[in-house]
């Protein structure tokens, strides 16, 4: 959920690719993907805390501003989309602080044995430093799409009573110890068992917790056989002398946004968002010139990582990821987007910039299904195909918002789930990054939307 792009609004200025990546593309082919039905979770879903969680958690985004001064004053801070133009901003409709804590902010996604769905709600506003009265929770979603329903049933806070987390958190002088996001920016899920594996941005850490969230272990991120960390892992300082640099092999906030699950439940598939770097000169690992992001295997039974890692080339350099789930043994999917909001159909004129339009519209927003073996460890995934989340087919009027000449778009800065449910469809839904987000409508704060699609042809793509 929002990225360091997402709070620098730093916007791409142009698409470059390079030989290698449009033959990626040209090799990958676009299919379909029909409307099958849509659910909407409104924006402001604000839950409270438990009983016995500290006061100060009964109030969040209270370190939101730009300087991080406290402000206590729940509802008098305007929320305003980062990704509008600083001459015209966008405000949403949503002000903070909030009453409670936002359920919004979808970052992983996986189907239960029952059919009811399990989301995580990721760090809260974006950064270690503005989050630590943003509590870590997962959610069960029970969805109807025929009735066009959608029922929160139950939320799960994360806590560290036995003191497994080997650093200290913000909670830590209470019995509980809720975890916030100022401790983890949990990104992914998956169930195993007895226990909930998330892949976290900021170490990059993977978090066990069992199924009422309270952590069971932490371990640390290796790529071949190296320690991976980002400038927020607890590790990392800055240095006394501004003339010394600090060294990380993951850019803040490109950690673990997508990790699937192997079908016999054996190993995690973790997936960093952006490209390693060299910590010595902060070049993007790459291959033939294309931008590529590692995929790292752990196994469960070892709870270590394997050693083998595959790399899935970004289609347009600065692109990142939203999710990942596998479709059998050896294929998955992953959704890969750019930095923009906004549907075309409300794109600002040419050279125009206002705020009731989009300046920047949404051009990348795909799910792509992609192969890797034990075989081809080390080397590029293949990219079997896509579909395009801007050109959803709704011919028989399935939409409940966002539809327009039988077209639904998916136009969201950020889409951060997707799972297949049957050998025909999948759901994908996106993180609204409350109030941060407004790309369905200028001036209003996104909804949660999930949407099913029928994508038979894609998934049986070889």
């Amino acid at each position: 959920m929002r990225k360091l792009s997402f709070y620098c609004a730093v916007l791409l200025a142009g698409t470059v690719f390079s030989t290698l990546a449009a033959r990626a593309e040209e090799a990958a082919p676009a299919y379909s993907a029909v409307l099958e039905g849509q659910v909407v979770l409104p924006a402001a879903t604000f839950v409270q805390p438990p009983a016995d969680a500290p006061a100060d958690l009964k109030v969040s985004a209270k370190f939101t501003s730009a300087d991080r001064t406290r402000n206590d004053k729940v509802g008098s801070e305007a929320g305003v989309s980062v990704l509008s133009a600083k001459e015209a901003p966008r405000t949403t409709g949503i002000s903070l602080p909030f009453d409670g804590q936002a359920v919004q902010g979808f970052s992983g996604i996986v189907k239960d044995s029952d059919g009811t769905f399990l989301v995580i709600t990721d760090n809260g506003f974006g950064s270690k430093a503005n989050s630590p009265d943003a509590m870590l929770m997962i959610h069960r979603l029970a969805m109807d799409f025929k009735a066009g329903t959608i029922e929160r049933r139950e939320t799960v806070f994360l806590s560290d009573p036995d003191k497994k987390v080997p650093f200290p958190i913000t909670m830590e002088g209470t019995p509980r110890r809720y975890l916030t996001g100022s401790d983890f920016d949990i990104e992914s899920v998956q169930k195993v068992g007895d226990s909930l594996w998330f892949g976290d941005e900021f170490g990059p850490f993977l978090l066990e917790t069992d199924l009422a969230g309270k952590v069971k272990g932490v371990y640390q991120t290796k790529a071949d056989g190296k320690l991976v960390r980002s400038p927020d892992h607890p590790a990392v300082s800055t240095p006394a002398n501004p003339s010394r640099k600090v060294a990380f092999e993951a850019a803040r906030s490109k950690g673990f946004e997508g990790m699937a699950l192997s079908p016999d439940k054996t190993k995690l598939y973790a997936l960093l968002e952006g490209p390693l770097l060299d910590p010595a000169s902060g070049e993007k690992e790459k291959v033939d010139g294309v931008e590529v992001l590692r995929i790292l295997e752990f196994d469960l039974a070892k709870k270590d990582w394997t050693g083998r890692s595959w790399k899935y080339p970004l289609a347009q350099a600065g692109n990142a990821i939203g999710d990942f789930n596998m479709v059998d043994a050896t294929t998955g999917l992953i959704i890969e987007r750019d930095d923009l909001e906004g549907s075309r159909t409300q794109a600002c004129a040419e050279g125009k910039v206002a705020p009731d339009c989009f300046d920047r519209p949404a051009k990348l927003k795909r799910v792509y299904k992609v192969e890797f073996t034990p075989e081809t460890a080390g080397q590029l995934v293949r990219k079997i195909g896509y579909i395009d989340l801007l050109a959803i087919k709704d011919p028989n009027g399935k939409a409940k918002q966002g539809s327009k000449d039988g077209v639904l778009d998916f136009p969201f800065f950020t889409i951060e789930d997707v799972v297949m449910v049957d050998p025909t469809h999948i759901v994908v839904g996106n993180d609204n990054n409350l109030p941060y987000s407004a790309g369905r409508s200028p001036q209003k704060s996104d909804d949660n939307e999930f949407v099913l699609l029928d994508v038979g042809e894609f998934l049986k793509a070889k």
